[in-house]
């Protein structure tokens, strides 16, 4: 008996399993996004490439809209 529950037996189970496959196409697929985020940003004159590229390489489902947003706002003041 686990915890003490009246005889239910809890088990723990993996929810996700990512293998190393995957992991690298993920990471690639970041370091790229983050790699032309730079670039562009360097080049268009945009403040902190850096910033944006890190960003945009750890947290890629949000920052690279953000980064797109921010782009676009200030092409539109310009």
């Amino acid at each position: 008996m686990v915890g003490g529950h009246g005889g239910t037996r809890r088990t723990l189970r993996r929810v996700t399993t990512v293998s190393p496959g995957q992991f690298l196409v993920a990471f690639a697929i970041a370091a790229a996004a983050g790699t032309l985020v730079f670039f562009h940003a360097d080049r268009n004159r945009i403040p902190h490439p850096s910033a944006w590229a890190a960003f945009v390489f750890l947290f890629l489902i949000v920052g690279l809209p953000a980064y797109a947003i921010h782009v676009r706002r200030r092409r539109r003041r310009a």
